[in-house]
């Protein structure tokens, strides 16, 4: 991942607002599957997608994930849901993941990931997560999960191409250099119902085996991969009753070491991971603090860190790089424009948040971002006008760092 010579520059956490059209498209596709048409307006968008970031300050573009199919315009799974079409091994269900009302136990010792209505943060404000007029869930749209029936085997082969070649295209009518190209992580891969792999090692590692064609197929064709792993920082909540640290962190090292498994002889300049706590607008009063995880999160063999700074829950926590050392030649990516908010940031507050930053790891080594993906999250207008003030934002903060 280069440092910055000459100023902050700009990305995002991946996901950005389909349009109607596409998402059209995408309900057409899943009914009736990939057809030319479909596969010409994917391609269109994709191009245009890439000039608005660029025209919007975006330095790191991405192809906005429009190859990973979205439910509707509000969709908080598609980062997830997305694999689903590029695993063999999978068999459908009727569960949705969101509704399931079942229940599982951890104790000390022995973690296991509850489901997500049984989640500490939902139970906690059940009445809001039930109440379709809260903002927290509402209208999003019932999305069914498979689960693991067999051996798991990459099957995207083709997907993912489309992927590289639509952003390259859309990378070269914009007069970008950088792009990257959003994938599962085998941590968040393996939270699917699993009725295959006799143990959680055993599934982690299929997955690890799987994805690592994705992340090869992006790193070979000169793109950066950004592994989204939720499931780091996210699984803290899904564990109910609140375990202890030692066992969590028990818990989130296998996946540090399966995702580096996977990640193994790739080269770390072309790997940024994202860590966050959901994207869903909930209270998240159960979030694990940064601070406890930092160093599992800093032991993935990623050239960058994409982690949330800018919401409510999470920006007091910028202070955690006051007592943490960044590996030299690393950078961060933190987020300085928020999800989870229809309020959008001031260039000014971005710029002072950007630099809260590098005042601690130094201005070569920030790149300012968003917390997560837009897309499926805010409305369309708001996420072009959050794209805006981060670049904005980031030209004020390049300004003064750069006198």
């Amino acid at each position: 991942m280069p440092l910055n010579t000459d100023r902050i520059r700009v990305t995002h956490a991946g996901s950005l607002p389909r349009t109607p059209e596409l998402l059209a498209a995408n309900e057409a596709k899943e009914a009736g599957g990939l057809t030319e048409e479909f596969l010409g307006l994917l391609e269109a968008s994709v191009i245009d997608i890439v000039e608005r970031q660029k025209n919007l300050g975006v330095d790191i573009a991405n192809d906005g994930e429009y190859g990973h199919t979205m439910s509707s315009s509000v969709d908080y799974g598609a980062w997830w849901n997305y694999s689903f079409a590029r695993l063999g091994g999978l068999q459908a269900t009727d569960v949705d993941r969101w509704a399931d009302d079942q229940v599982h136990r951890s104790s000390p010792g022995n973690i296991v990931l509850t489901t997500f209505t049984d989640r500490r943060d939902r139970v906690k404000f059940n009445d809001a997560y039930t109440d379709p007029s809260s903002g927290v869930l509402a209208h999003r749209k019932s999305v069914k999960q498979p689960k693991v029936a067999g051996p798991l085997t990459y099957t995207g082969q083709e997907l993912v191409a489309s992927d590289i070649t639509n952003l390259k295209k859309g990378l070269d009518a914009a007069g970008l250099a950088e792009g990257f190209v959003a994938s599962l992580s085998p941590g968040s891969c393996a939270r699917i119902a699993n009725d295959y792999y006799q143990s959680d090692e055993e599934l982690l590692y299929a997955c690890a085996d799987a994805m690592r064609e994705e992340y090869k197929a992006i790193i070979d064709a000169g793109l950066t991969v950004q592994l989204d792993d939720p499931s780091l920082a996210e699984s803290w909540d899904q564990i109910n009753p609140e375990p202890s640290l030692e066992d969590y962190l028990k818990f989130i090292q296998l996946r540090v070491e399966a995702t580096n498994w996977a990640l193994r002889d790739l080269p770390q300049e072309q790997i940024r991971l994202h860590v966050c706590w959901g994207s869903w607008h909930g209270p998240h009063t159960t979030d694990i603090p940064f601070k406890d995880i930092i160093g599992s999160v800093l032991q993935v063999n990623a050239g960058a860190y994409s982690f949330e700074a800018a919401n409510a829950r999470h920006e007091h926590e910028w202070r955690v790089w006051e007592d943490t050392k960044l590996p030299e030649g690393k950078v961060i990516i933190p987020g300085v424009v928020s999800h989870a908010t229809n309020v959008v940031e001031h260039p000014e507050l971005v710029a002072d948040r950007i630099e809260r930053f590098t005042g601690l790891v130094g201005r070569e080594a920030v790149i300012a971002s968003t917390d997560c993906g837009l897309g499926g999250r805010v409305h369309p207008q708001i996420a072009v006008a959050k794209l805006e003030a981060l670049g904005q934002g980031a030209e004020i903060a390049s300004k003064r760092l750069w006198k």
